[in-house]
């Protein structure tokens, strides 16, 4: 603080410390309180100086010895040029009091004074710089809001929103490319009212379906834990949906503004779940999360009794679509034909949604990964959704348990998601679908390294330099990679972390010739010692500017199923909300719901289903920011386009 007015010689330097605040959104009528040997003065805020020797400038109210006005030197400014997301009257105490040994006079022309001085105004202001940078606020809403527009209607049941869709329309007209904007208008309906839902794992009893079942638990009952680090909270940590946030827009002085993603639309909370399923192990869910290894042993002690009441349904169980090494788990097998065993899944979906008093049900897929079914199209068998469900009748050998669930699921009106590569979707499965319109999502969790892969490759092509060469290796102990050992189930797995990067390198035809394509090879191996904690690594060789060679070489720690869990339960979050929205082109009567494949949940899957004719999106990215900005026309709100253009123009912000 530089006090004026002293009526002495020499500049007399005072050392303070803010002792409170308080402030509103919107960064006017901010009082601050600023302590000193000498004085107090309480001020509002007229200016931001962003310099070290800036700061905030204080008007004096006559406190103290006198009225004063000056500079209190340091970076706590920059948090008030931000527009503070505080309610007035709140008080927060900042550490720390003033020290009267930084308050006395020094001669100017003590050069080493003058640079100790400002050594420690130097650390002073870096030190609230990072203070302020961790505790500041101003980005980021955590409650609920509405959007104000005339394209906007909340009503208590429903959220109307009219949306401009826009898009491009390319043409050859006779050798010339013509370029064509498009817009359309479409109406967007969301169903307000949260449902109870009910969520059913065909594999429960394995480490997928343990941990999910024992996170929510654990987050349901605010449940904290030691490991050797010190105490662990529970959390939703690697869920999109928990954990992420969304860039809603600016505020008015043109800085972003972050929402949590469960905001934007109304959404289940994962600790609302009510979870069941099926297995082909009869092993209480306490002793199979036991067995599983993946969560620390205080939390597992914890969760435990709650974990020993829950007991897996017998499941379906065909030898053949698994691996041998399997048939020991098979304690807890549906008996009788596939008909009877496709009428019992059923019979349990209406069970348990009977039983829970529940809204709806979502069945997902979590068990093994099952060989290919021969033949992905069988004329006759799997071709239409009447001779599908003929074969089920008959007993045909190639309708796989994956399937047998599907078909029950959807005859059942719940959507079922697919989480292994396995060819579970058949042409007759897709209609089935259809004709119900029941949704359906696939395939297999994209969790570890293929996430990793469809960034990086993506990176790569977007910057101009040509992949050439992509190998994969991973090693893995637990029961997926003890399945994954035998070739025809590897075989699944390799075809769906194997197609991750076409449309990447399809978009490029100044790197890549047609038909030509990266060399990519994937290897799984089972090693038990490493357990859950899959270890992968990957090389990657690209042609770069006149002829050169860059190679990247990357090794990633996995702990398998707690990356698995989280994307679960998206999936069944997501999947669940979008039951609820429906749309209509501008001029439609009705409304109508989303096609059945629903491919909106492919920024969570390897191999994405897209409903037929659609091309297949890879890009991590565009996944997820297709997602989002269904969720913003779900609002009226315009696509998130990162231009910012904002910020590319002069501008003033005024406090």
């Amino acid at each position: 603080m530089y006090p004026r007015g002293s009526g002495k010689g020499e500049r007399t330097v005072w050392k303070a410390q803010i002792d409170q605040w308080v402030g509103r959104r919107g960064g006017g009528d901010i009082r601050v309180v600023v302590g000193s040997k000498k004085e107090i003065l309480e001020g509002v805020v007229v200016k931001s100086n962003l310099s070290p020797w800036g700061g905030v400038r204080l008007k004096g109210d006559g406190r103290g010895k006198g009225s004063r006005e000056g500079w209190w030197v340091g970076g706590v400014g920059w948090g008030w040029k931000k527009c503070l997301p505080r309610d007035r009257g709140d008080e927060v105490a900042c550490a720390g009091r003033v020290e009267e040994s930084a308050c006395k006079s020094y001669d100017a022309r003590d050069g080493r004074r003058r640079i100790f001085l400002h050594i420690r105004v130097f650390w002073m202001w870096l030190a609230l710089v990072l203070f302020d940078a961790m505790t500041s606020t101003e980005s980021f809403f955590d409650g609920p809001f509405e959007v104000e527009s005339d394209k906007v209607k909340y009503t208590d049941d429903a959220i109307y929103a009219t949306y401009t869709y826009q898009t491009t329309l390319v043409e050859n007209r006779n050798g010339k490319t013509v370029v064509m904007p498009q817009a359309q208008n479409f109406e967007f309906k969301t169903d307000r009212i949260i449902p109870r839902v009910g969520a059913m794992f065909v594999g429960w009893g394995g480490n997928n379906g343990t941990t999910v079942t024992a996170s929510i638990i654990a987050n349901r009952h605010g449940i904290a834990w030691n490991n050797k680090e010190g105490e662990v909270r529970s959390n939703y940590f690697g869920s999109l949906t928990q954990s992420s946030t969304i860039r809603i827009g600016n505020n008015d002085c043109g800085e972003n503004v972050y929402v949590p993603f469960k905001n934007l639309l109304p959404m289940v909370n994962p600790n609302d779940l009510v979870i069941g399923g099926w297995d082909i192990c009869s092993t209480p869910l306490g002793d199979a999360m036991k067995n599983a290894k993946v969560l620390d042993y205080d939390l597992q002690r914890q969760v435990y009794d709650e974990m020993q009441k829950l007991r897996p349904l017998p499941s379906v169980y065909f030898p053949d679509f698994i691996a041998a090494n399997q048939a020991g788990r098979a304690t807890n097998v549906l008996k009788g034909s596939k008909q009877e065993q496709l009428d019992q899944i059923r019979k349990d979906i209406r069970d348990f949604k009977s039983t829970h008093n529940l809204d709806k049900v979502i069945v997902l897929w979590t068990a093994n990964t099952e060989r290919f079914a021969e033949n992905q199209i069988q004329t006759g068998v799997n071709d239409t959704a009447e001779n599908l469900l003929a074969a089920v009748q008959r007993g045909e050998s190639e309708i796989s348990p994956s399937t047998v669930f599907a078909i029950a699921s959807i005859l059942e009106g719940a959507s079922y998601i697919n989480g292994s590569p396995q060819n579970t979707f058949v042409p007759g499965v897709l209609e089935l679908a259809e004709e119900k319109q029941v949704f359906i999502g696939g395939d297999d969790f994209k969790s570890g390294q293929t996430k990793v892969k469809s960034v990086l490759v993506d990176f790569l092509i977007s910057a101009g330099i040509k992949v050439k060469s992509i190998v994969s290796y991973n090693h893995l102990g637990n029961n997926d990679g003890r399945n994954l050992s035998q070739p025809e189930m590897f075989r699944s797995k390799e075809i769906s972390k194997s197609n991750v990067v076409d449309d990447m390198v399809a978009s490029n035809n100044i790197l890549y010739e047609p038909g030509e394509h990266p060399d990519h090879v994937v290897v799984i191996k089972y090693v038990p010692n490493v357990g859950d904690s899959k270890r992968a690594m990957d090389e990657y060789v690209s042609e770069i500017f006149m002829g050169g060679t860059n190679t990247i070489v990357m090794h990633n720690t996995c702990e398998d199923s707690l990356l698995a869990a989280p994307i679960i339960i998206d999936l069944v979050l997501l999947c669940e909300l979008f039951e609820r929205v429906e749309l209509k082109r501008e001029g439609a009567k009705e409304f109508e719901r989303f096609h059945p494949v629903l491919s909106v949940l492919s920024f969570l899957l390897k191999a994405p289903l897209v409903p037929p004719g659609t091309p297949v999106v890879n890009a991590l990215f565009t996944q997820r920011q297709c997602m989002v900005n269904i969720m913003r026309a779900c609002l009226g709100l315009a696509p998130e386009n990162n231009m910012l253009l904002e910020h590319k123009l002069n501008r003033n912000c005024s406090m």
